[in-house]
């Protein structure tokens, strides 16, 4: 009797031991997705780069995470890369199609980078109160009557000035200049100086800073402005 009962009771023990696991992993799925969601709303969200504005320190298809308590709980800097809505009249209407399916629940929860067109990538050159323009006798930009070292910026082969064209600009107050580190191949703030907000970016229209190059793994690395760049400026506004 025993030895009948005996391979029933393994198979029982098997299928709930299989049934256990598929609860256990379905559990986990949730709460990833939740932490996820959470995160993407609350933190950290995930874009991907689709233009070459930021080489060489973005890449085309680069995926980068923002830290979305910038600005609201922490003040916008000089020199930050920042995610911003699209102000109006930035960007050309796209012919790209909307995500589907699988990828769009994704992109919802924030386990894939936000693919959608409204969105700009640009570096922070001047804050509110700033007077930035471009160029001194070294070609170079200057914030507040400081001239800036700025390694990060591209300059074509031949070019020895960091802007294109010349401007004179001063930063209303919740707003920010922004310039591509790509500096000729940039629609930026210089070139949307007839679009209504007169190429600069309110705050409110900031998603939040990028803090991390995350993917390919081959450019993986942390994101900010090198030391120096800015020495010099907030005190050169101070003493005007």
């Amino acid at each position: 009797m025993s030895e009948a009962v005996a391979p029933e009771r393994r198979k029982r023990q098997r299928r709930g031991g299989i049934l256990g696991f598929l609860r256990d992993l379905i559990i986990i799925l949730i709460v990833a997705f939740v932490v996820s969601f959470l995160l993407k709303t609350f933190l950290v969200r995930s874009f991907y780069i689709p233009s070459q504005s930021m080489e060489q320190t973005l890449q085309v298809n680069d995926r980068i995470l923002v830290n979305q308590l910038v600005p609201d709980m922490v003040g916008v800097q000089r020199g930050d890369i920042v995610v911003f809505k699209d102000p109006g009249g930035w960007l050309h209407p796209s012919s790209a199609l909307p995500p589907k399916g699988f990828e769009k629940v994704l992109q919802a929860v924030g386990l894939a980078a936000d693919t959608s067109d409204e969105y700009v990538v640009k570096r922070v050159i001047g804050v509110g109160g700033d007077r930035v323009s471009c160029c001194d006798a070294e070609g170079r930009v200057m914030v507040n009557g400081v001239s800036l070292d700025e390694p990060y910026a591209v300059i074509p082969e031949g070019e020895t000035r960091a802007s294109a064209i010349d401007f004179d600009v001063e930063v209303p107050e919740g707003s920010v200049w922004v310039m591509g580190d790509n500096r000729y191949q940039s629609k930026d703030s210089r070139y949307n100086q007839d679009q209504p907000g007169k190429g600069f970016v309110p705050e409110e229209e900031i998603v939040g800073r990028a803090f991390l190059l995350n993917w390919p793994l081959s450019h993986f690395g942390w994101l900010g402005t090198p030391e120096g760049t800015f020495t010099g400026v907030e005190e050169a506004r101070s003493a005007s």
